[in-house]
């Protein structure tokens, strides 16, 4: 079989002058929200959906949901108010949850890394705060991802994609046809939880043992690691990052550069697992797509090309399958929660 890994030059993002309304309806303007496990990330979008006013602050895990969404609708209303709007004049808020979410309902019913975000009715909660009937969306991030991809990124031309976060977690984004899959109840895609060794390995966040992210996320792989270091293997892992506690993806980098024995076999799990996920995908959804995104990017060469390879060896057929990097940079969840008004 053919894989085609591809390598895209990410590109400046659009903006415009900040603090201006452009010519143009002021209700075309949207805001999209990218809430993250460490920080919140928001976005102004004017009528030809152009980003034109940004900025970000910290997620507290501590905060009540009540309170949590209370600080969105705050930074909304200063967000707007920069550009001379109120939210009243907004076409509608998008936002991306790191969450299980009911789409239709717009409903959290759990978020891993923000636990107090609960089984809460966040879109009435949300719309009720901002008032003026305001229009709100709120989706998975992995589904957010893919929209902005497949319409603006590296899955542009391609009637079905599936977009790959790869980082703290690894899921999936599935497009068919030019839509966004959710399935029944809007949590499609959370591929990373698929358990390919049951009752073996490291409990996943998931609460099962071998979901195929607990042997290869940034987050997980870090785990193994530190279990090896306990049992006397010797890596010098813990030096680099200044305690066994510090080790991160980018410890494993350098170890690896380095031409550390546990780095090399951490990379060759992560690719190997990986490979298995992507493969299982292909077989089951045929799409030949796959567009890859999130912090793990940064391991480039030292896991991508081995994950290929190892998907070629599964694959025995000479369809082309294409590998490709996300191409909106730190911007693509921002656009993908402002394009879910755009559905």
């Amino acid at each position: 079989m053919i894989a085609v890994l591809v390598s895209a030059v990410l590109p400046e993002p659009r903006h415009r002058t900040p603090g201006i309304v452009h010519q143009g309806a002021r209700t075309g303007y949207t805001v999209g929200i990218d809430v993250g496990g460490t920080k919140t990330a928001y976005g102004l979008f004017d009528g030809d959906r152009t980003l034109v006013e940004r900025f970000e602050e910290p997620s507290d895990p501590a905060l009540s949901a009540e309170k949590f969404l209370d600080r969105i609708v705050r930074s909304c209303r200063n967000l707007t108010a920069l550009a001379g709007l109120s939210t009243g004049d907004l076409r509608g808020i998008g936002i991306g949850m790191p969450s299980f979410v009911l789409y239709e309902e717009g409903r959290i019913v759990k978020t891993a890394n923000l636990p107090q975000l609960c089984d809460f009715p966040a879109r009435s909660y949300l719309m009720d705060q901002l008032g003026g009937g305001v229009r709100v969306l709120l989706d998975n991030d992995s589904h957010t991802g893919a929209l902005a991809e497949h319409r603006h990124g590296a899955g542009r031309g391609f009637k079905h994609m599936l977009y790959c976060p790869v980082s703290t977690g690894i899921s999936s984004g599935i497009v068919i046809n030019n839509e966004l899959f959710r399935g029944r109840y809007g949590w499609s895609g959370e591929s990373g939880h698929m358990i390919v060794t049951p009752g073996q390995g490291i409990v996943c966040g998931c609460g099962n043992r071998g979901c195929l992210m607990s042997y290869c996320s940034g987050s997980m792989i870090v785990k193994h690691i530190q279990n090896k270091i306990a049992a006397g293997e010797v890596t010098m892992m813990a030096h680099l990052a200044g305690g066994v506690e510090n080790i991160s993806a980018c410890t494993v980098a350098e170890a690896y550069d380095l031409g550390d024995d546990m780095a090399h076999w951490a990379l060759e799990q992560m690719a190997r697992y990986m490979a298995i996920w992507t493969y299982n995908l292909y077989q089951m959804l045929n799409i030949n797509c796959f567009v890859f995104g999130g912090g793990l990017l940064s391991l480039g060469e030292r896991l991508f090309p081995r994950m290929r390879d190892l998907f070629d060896e599964y694959n025995r057929n000479d369809m082309p399958v294409y590998f490709k990097e996300a191409e909106l940079g730190n911007d693509f969840g921002l656009i993908g929660a402002a394009e879910l008004l755009f559905q």
